[in-house]
């Protein structure tokens, strides 16, 4: 497949235009990715602190804390995840109320390169929801990252690169108890971004995304450290 249709893949937005929380306001996500593998093993781990902001910071959207226990099989470009992740979530504007969410999780990432610049990789996740005064819940996810190489011809140490991705979720269930029901279609991300190789194992991200589920569309400016030690 060429570049430019997989761009188009990737770019491709669920949905029309929908209203958002509060127009004209972009919030924040901050956010910390670490991937360790074990020492002559081929098991690791891998997880992520995400601190989410309505606007860019005091307006609590989401805390999420997740982890999970890595394997990647022998002679294959790939690596699964069996997990876990805790989300408190907080209401849009001066309200301070919260919920809670537990989380199992179970993910495949599948990388891929084309040609010698172009860096993909495939995520698929399938979530396990206990989600605060709702019923059992499942949710589906597939996640199609782009990073190309701007300043070296590979993500190397001192490289600046191209970062996209787009991400949809879909809803395994409608049904969320006491006669409430969600759309099958649960949201899409779309990303794009700038990132920064320091050394084989930190990266830096800033960029924006725009979030759009049946209710709402909004922009968030994310800044991301991706850590593998």
């Amino acid at each position: 497949m060429k570049l430019q249709n997989l761009l188009v893949v990737l770019l491709f937005s669920s949905g029309g235009m929908f209203a958002q929380v509060e127009s004209g306001k972009t919030g924040a996500w901050y956010m910390y990715f670490y991937d360790h593998q074990f020492k002559n093993s081929r098991f690791g781990i891998q997880g992520d602190a995400q601190y989410r902001n309505w606007n860019l910071g005091g307006d609590l959207e989401q805390l999420l804390l997740r982890s999970g226990l890595t394997y990647r099989p022998k002679g294959v470009e790939a690596k699964f995840t069996l997990g876990y992740a805790h989300v408190t979530s907080g209401e849009f504007g001066d309200e301070n109320n919260t919920s809670m969410e537990n989380r199992i999780y179970q993910e495949a990432l599948l990388p891929q390169k084309l040609g010698n610049r172009v860096y993909l990789t495939h995520r698929f996740r399938y979530e396990q929801r206990f989600v605060e005064d709702q019923d059992f819940r499942t949710r589906y996810r597939y996640n199609l990252s782009i990073n190309i190489p701007l300043t070296n011809k590979a993500l190397e140490a001192n490289t600046l690169y191209l970062a996209l991705y787009n991400e949809l979720f879909i809803n395994g269930q409608k049904d969320i108890g006491d006669d409430r029901t969600v759309a099958l279609f649960d949201r899409n991300r779309t990303y794009l971004g700038l990132g920064y190789v320091v050394n084989d194992g930190i990266r830096f991200q800033l960029g924006w995304m725009n979030q759009k589920t049946d209710a709402i569309g909004k922009a968030q400016l994310q800044l991301s450290m991706h850590h593998n030690f």
